[in-house]
């Protein structure tokens, strides 16, 4: 593993999970959210914990980055990104976004939405990841041409 190359992923999933972040959930979903004002912060409020969450976002992302570059199979940087943030998706979708609507008092169709949205953003993030992170060239990946 190259940690400069774990870096520079890590920022670009991070770049788009901001970007993602600000347009789907601080944009498009804001008003969901707001039908729950005893779950969520309110738009006077949130901005005042956004340096913890995106510290939190980084963290997981630099270890979906480690993640991916342990489990890297060769070939295209894109299309592994693609399969590794669909299986990142699947995981957020059911063990975050799912289990809120179990535990929190929220309604259907917001359970739906963040978990659609959790997918597609994880497996951006995953597409992100990918395309930046360039394997090491190992004598054994050179060899099999990877």
């Amino acid at each position: 593993m190259n940690i400069a190359r774990l870096a520079l992923a890590a920022i670009a999933g991070l770049v788009v999970e901001i970007c993602y972040g600000f347009v789907v959930y601080g944009l498009l979903l804001s008003g969901e959210f707001a039908k729950f004002p005893a779950l969520y912060r309110s738009a006077e409020t949130g901005p005042g914990y956004l340096p913890l969450m995106f510290a939190g976002v980084l963290v997981a992302i630099v270890a979906a980055s480690i993640i991916y570059a342990k489990g890297y199979e060769g070939g295209s940087g894109v299309a592994e990104g693609v399969r590794f943030g669909v299986l990142l998706g699947i995981f957020a979708a059911f063990a975050f976004a799912n289990v809120n609507y179990g535990v929190l008092n929220m309604g259907r169709r917001l359970a739906v939405y963040t978990a659609v949205a959790s997918f597609v953003e994880w497996m951006l993030i995953g597409v992100a990841i990918g395309a930046v992170y360039k394997p090491s060239q190992t004598p054994a990946r050179r060899a099999a041409g990877v």
